[in-house]
Formats: structure tokens, sequence, C-alpha cells
């Protein structure tokens, strides 16, 4: 690992028997416990979207309402999935899990990004034409967990992951856990689900077909562990791991899974994206909201040397009004300079400004406007003047497109920003600092 980066409804039909395709304790053992079976015996089954089924009870759990675990199973054929791109004729499994605990101890609103991602076709989740999705909602009892998981891993076709949550650390063992519905501090190692238990399942299966994506909030002993053993969570040589990891808020609101939603939104806009584009572009957006975070990403495979420009392509497939192509190969690029040279980098702002040109190509001049404040401050922080020519530059086309901003609260929230660098960074023509404030002053906050 390197460190850069249910549904319910009316209309009982009885008990089912949902076949879940290819599916066939103690805590010093992982793997033992009750064992998953081929199929999941379930009541009250409604019509999900695109022919689907939902599982509202499962047979041995109790009913908890919206803190309990809600496995939902869907499974899509050819003809209800978009697909992915290289999708695969394999039935492709997609597990959404978000848990935190309730009450005061949650620092994290898990489960918000559940309907976000539950609104993604299947196929697009899993590169296949075929799909199952399985969420888990707030569950409860971490052996429950494990037999969803162990079922999930047991299936031949690659298998993603989406994971939401919590870690705390056993201070006993010194060991990662998520935390689920009824974890307190006092009860961690039994209310709650070992990371090495994850660790477990996803290790058997075959390398290349597991994908994890994890937006997770870390207890202080977490977090200050990372800073010294960023392998704390290596899920081993098998599965990919993309994720981000923040300090879980000590007081206030509960944070929100920015990382994995812009995950799931990319996934819905259509656009059919390489894991490695769609983590660039997500730590992007999240790291604007929450500075404060360590970014997780597989070591790069080695790539061929690009000996052609690519900014032509770039540029025309935007003129073309192609821009979600243009800003993924955008973001490639960016990736691959942030891996090569480092994110304080000449290299990695480049890209910052060619995304920002992006933006405001296809009119979406907030985004524009932040993806400029972002590289003024990189430059700045590389040690160039204020006075710089590509400096003063960013600022003013940061400057402009915020003057284009027709949400309110956007400005608003952006304003203070460039305030901040108008002060450092006047520019060149006069009265650029006075008619920014007064415009600010023009639309107060509400």
């Amino acid at each position: 690992m390197a460190a850069v980066t249910g549904m319910t409804g009316a209309g009982r039909t009885g008990v089912a028997t949902v076949a879940a395709p290819g599916f066939p304790g103690v805590r010093s053992d992982p793997r033992a416990g009750a064992a998953a079976t081929g199929t999941t015996e379930v009541t009250g089954v409604t019509a999900g979207p695109r022919g689907g089924a939902f599982v509202n009870d499962v047979k041995g759990e109790p009913r908890t309402g919206a803190t309990g675990a809600i496995a939902a199973s869907r499974a899509i054929g050819a003809t209800g999935a978009t697909g992915a791109p290289g999708a695969t004729a394999a039935v492709g499994t997609a597990v959404l899990l978000a848990a935190a605990p309730a009450g005061r101890g949650r620092a994290m609103d898990a489960a918000s990004v559940l309907p976000v991602l539950a609104a993604v076709p299947p196929g697009v989740l899993t590169g296949t034409t075929t799909a199952t999705v399985v969420e888990l909602a707030d569950p409860l009892d971490p052996q429950t967990v494990l037999t969803r998981l162990r079922a999930a891993a047991g299936s031949p076709g690659p298998l993603v992951l989406c994971l939401a949550g919590q870690l705390h650390l056993d201070r006993r063992q010194h060991l990662p856990h998520l935390a689920l519905a009824r974890t307190t501090p006092a009860t961690l190692r039994y209310t709650a689900l070992p990371w090495h238990w994850l660790v477990a399942e996803l290790g058997v299966r075959a390398p290349g077909t597991t994908t994890v994506v994890a937006d997770l909030a870390a207890d202080p002993d977490v977090w200050e562990r990372l800073g010294t053993a960023p392998e704390l969570l290596n899920l081993g040589p098998g599965p990919l791991l993309y994720g981000r990891v923040t300090p879980a808020p000590r007081r206030g609101e509960p944070m929100a899974p920015d990382y994995l939603r812009s995950w799931a939104e990319l996934w819905r806009s259509g656009a059919r994206l390489p894991h490695a584009t769609l983590h660039a572009e997500s730590a992007a957006r999240a790291a604007s909201v929450t500075p404060e975070s360590l970014f997780l990403a597989p070591a790069p495979t080695p790539v061929p040397v690009v000996a052609q420009d690519p900014h032509p392509a770039i540029l025309a497939a935007a003129m073309a009004g192609r821009h979600g192509e243009a800003a993924a190969v955008a973001a490639a690029w960016e990736s691959e300079a942030l891996r090569r040279h480092g994110p304080r980098s000449a290299e990695a702002v480049h890209w910052t400004e060619v995304r920002a040109d992006l933006a405001r190509l296809a009119g979406e001049p907030a985004r524009s406007c932040e993806l400029w404040l972002t590289a003024a401050e990189a430059r700045l922080g590389l040690g160039q003047r204020t006075d710089d020519p590509d400096v003063e530059g960013a600022v003013d086309r940061a400057h402009h497109q915020w003057g284009e901003i027709a949400d309110p609260a956007r400005a608003r929230a952006l304003g203070p920003v460039l305030v901040a660098l108008r002060r450092s960074v006047p520019g060149r023509r006069p009265g650029a600092l006075a008619a920014l404030t007064r415009r600010m002053a023009e639309h107060p906050a509400p």
C-alpha cells in the first residue's frame, strides 16, 4: 500500500430462497464460526429497480430498522447492466458496507453514501455484464459481516468492496477495528470488525480480482499509528486498496464520506474510468473539503513513455463537448505527475491548471475557481514569488471564474480563500482587491 494518496417496500411475497451466483467465532481464527451457505433464505422480498430483489429481513437476524444490517442482493443480467470499461462475462460482486457507532460515538455519517452507491448500475460497480450487490447498513454483529464478506469472497468473479466507517485501535493488541453500530470503546474487541479479518477473507482471492474503495475516519490512536506505520491497513499483495483516511472530528457534526461519494458520482455520470483515475479525481475533491487526509492507492505499474504531447487531444475533446473524456485524461496525467514527481512539483501543478481550464470550458466556474486557487497556493508553496507571472495568472483566473459563479452560497464559500490570496498577490490590475471585497460585501451570508 502506498500513501499518495433496505430498501423496503409494500407487498410482501412470503418466503423465498435467493440463490447467490457463485456463492458456494472465535477472534483468534477469523475463519471460524458459522459457515456461509450457497443460498440466503430471506423473508419480505420486494421488487427492486432493474428487476433485482432487495432483502428486507435475513433469517436468523432480528429486524433492526434503519440501524440494523440490511443485506440487499441484486442479481442483474446482461440486459439490466450498462457495463464498465473492459466488462467481462463473469458474474461480479459488489459489497457496500457502511458502519458507524450509534449515538455520541458516531464520527462519520457513513450510511449517507449508500443511496448514491445503490443508484450506480451494478455492472458499472464491478466492470462485468452481470453483478450481485450486497448492502450492509450499520450492521450490529461482526460475525454477520464476516459471513457476508466470506460469501462474497467465495465468488470467482471480480469483487469490489465499498467501505465507509470508523477505525479504532484495540489497545490490548494494537490492531485496527472497523466500528459497528453497537461499538463502544469498552466493547471494541467484541462488537467491531477486526481489520485483519478483512485481510484474511480477501487475501485468498486471486490477485487482480479484488478492489477495495474505503473512506475512513480514524480515532487519534489509529491516526497516530498511520503516521509512522502506513502499512497498518495493508490488505496484502492481492487486493487493490484505494482510500482516504482522515482524523475523526472530536466534536460537532459527523463528517461525510466525501471521497467515496465522489467515486459514486463519477460512476453515475456515465464515464467509464480506470480506478486510478477515479481515485485521483476523488482525492482532489475530498482534499479541498478535508485537507488533513491520507490517501491510499496501489503502487502503480510501470507505464510506457508516451512521446506525443497529450494537450492537443485533450483540448480537442473539450472543444468537441466531450468534457468528461477530457477531464479524465487530464486527471490521469496529473496522477502520473504526482507519482513521478510528487505533489510539491511544477509538473503536478501544471496538470491542476489544465484541469482548471477544462472546468472553465465545461461551464463549471466554481470548480475552475477552486482548482485555480489550489494551483496558486501550490506555486506559492514551491517558493515562487507573489509577483511571478504564473502565480499572478492563477490568482487572476481564479478571480475571474469566481465572478462567474451563479450560486451565491458557493461563491461565499470560496470568497475568503480568494481574498486571502489577493492580499498576498494583488496582481497588475489596480483595484482588484478592492473590487473583490466590495463584491463580497454586496452578497453577505444569509
